[in-house]
């Protein structure tokens, strides 16, 4: 789908105030229950947290069995400390994970301090070996834990570019992989880790003065994302080498900026729970999970509780790519109490197609979710032909069949004045609204020597073509992210 088919959609909402305003008391508030609910309790319980989804989980986690609690701090020490007290911290992540590695440690706890960590040799990334918790959000004496003040980040910058272009910002290890494994070998929980790739990206200068740089104001941080991706830069903020054969849980993070998908994983087995977390202005897409099981039963992913804006085309022509949430292939999963905002080609797909056999058995669940001034809110496949077939919020129930959704309900366009639109940085979200292609040329001489030439050998003649966008991937402020966090009671991340 071509910038300019979506120009009729952002122009009609424009102006964000003038929809008019719903209540929000009448919104069924409840938490999934599924077949696959039972193995993440049991495993929140056993991590020492409580069971309730709507509310940020701030108390500290508590060691699997005899594993141990490591901590890490800005103020640690690189050699010499064991990382098993406050006044012996670590000072790097990985110092840590690789300490647990050779351990055999499953089930330890990581405590990390605000600051910002950047794995091993200040590579820009870290990578996880055991099922462990990594919880962000401690204070200096670690005596005290709030994610959303004491805020623990990686966030690379330029001079990490070159030394993490194969690896997600964290990537797990195939240790925590068994080919064969049905049952979850594990619980991995990442708790209040904010993740930033905008510092390290290639960006356009942010000068409004000229069209080329795709940059909508002075109050830009950047221009607009640069065409191609260099090899040196990172891909997912989240990644696994191979699958991962276990439980996770994803909460209070931020996913923000990233070339080439936001959260993107494997599962072999598990309940996946992702909940609480700003996902916002991703390339690519938001979340993407591929499910590993030959069986497609093994997995299920409970998404909550998240705010989702901005998912960007893979490139500025936006045909293609741009989703907030993917349900991918042998995979089950219940989406619910999100909110989507700005995504740029739809903000939930439902486009991959199984087996027959698979799909009778796939349970996709999209319901009490609210939408704004994405490109669709939900994309399908078209059953007549090659476009896709992209259906409003609110017709989604009525529209949908029970066997791609069973449930489908209370999916509903976001007020005008909704405290979450007013939380976000305003200039970033009036410009999407009024997205658009400055420009397009075309240049192509058939008369031209090297065409004449390339004819004569048999060969395609060539041209280039233009196109300017007023915004595409520009990167969104850290802080201004970080206000989206409980910025709507209910709804979206929680605080």
């Amino acid at each position: 789908m071509k910038v300019k088919t979506i120009l009729s959609l952002f122009v009609a909402i424009a102006m964000v105030g003038s929809i008019q305003a719903q209540g929000l008391g009448g919104l069924i508030q409840r938490t999934a229950t599924s077949a696959g609910n039972t193995a993440i309790e049991k495993a929140r319980m056993d991590a020492g947290h409580n069971n309730s989804s709507n509310q940020t989980q701030t108390q500290a986690a508590k060691p699997v069995g005899n594993a141990k609690i490591y901590y890490v701090s800005k103020n640690g020490s690189s050699r010499g400390a064991d990382g098993l007290t406050p006044a012996t911290a670590k000072k790097d992540i990985q110092a840590v994970l690789n300490i647990i590695k050779e351990n055999g440690d499953n089930g330890a706890v990581v405590r990390v301090g605000e600051g910002n960590f950047l794995g091993y040799t200040n590579q820009g990334y870290i990578e996880i070996y055991n099922f462990i918790t990594l919880e962000g959000g401690w204070n200096e004496d670690f005596t005290e834990r709030d994610p959303f003040k004491y805020i623990t980040r990686i966030q690379p910058g330029e001079e990490q570019r070159g030394t993490n272009g194969s690896k997600g910002m964290i990537t797990t290890s195939r240790d925590l992989d068994v080919a064969t494994s049905k049952t979850p070998q594990g619980t991995l929980i990442i708790d209040g880790i904010m993740l930033d790739m905008g510092l390290e990206n290639f960006y356009k200068p942010n000068n409004p003065n000229d069209e080329r740089n795709g940059c909508p104001s002075a109050a830009f941080e950047t221009g607009r994302m640069e065409d191609a991706t260099p090899p040196q830069i990172q891909h997912q903020i989240f990644h696994s080498d191979g699958a991962i054969a276990g439980n996770v849980i994803i909460r209070n993070c931020l996913i923000a900026n990233s070339t080439y998908f936001g959260l993107q994983f494997n599962t072999r087995c598990g309940e996946i729970e992702i909940y609480n977390n700003v996902i916002i202005s991703n390339r690519y897409g938001g979340v993407r999970i591929d499910g590993w099981d030959k069986d497609g039963k093994a997995s299920h992913v409970n998404f909550h509780h998240n705010t989702v804006a901005f998912s960007w085309c893979r490139d500025k022509y936006m045909e293609d790519m741009g989703y907030g949430y993917e349900f991918m292939n042998k995979v089950n999963g219940d989406v619910h109490h999100n909110i989507f905002i700005g995504n740029n080609y739809a903000a939930v797909a439902r486009t991959r197609i199984d087996t027959k056999e698979y799909e009778a058995i796939k349970k996709t669940n999209l319901y009490d979710n609210y939408f704004f001034l994405n490109a669709a809110d939900l994309q399908l496949p078209s059953r007549g032909g090659g476009k896709w077939t992209n259906i409003k919020c609110s017709d989604i129930e009525d529209m949908v069949d029970e066997q791609t959704l069973p449930k489908a309900e209370n999916n509903k366009e976001l007020p005008g004045d909704a405290p979450v639109l007013k939380a976000m940085d305003q200039e970033y979200l009036k410009a999407f609204a009024n997205l658009k292609v400055i420009s397009e040329s075309q240049n192509f001489n058939p008369n031209s020597a090297s065409n004449q030439f390339r004819q004569a050998m048999g060969m395609n003649m060539q041209g280039s073509e233009t196109r300017r966008v007023s915004m595409y991937g520009n990167r969104y402020n850290f802080d201004k992210a970080m206000q989206l966090f409980g910025a709507m009671p209910g709804y979206g991340a929680q605080k």
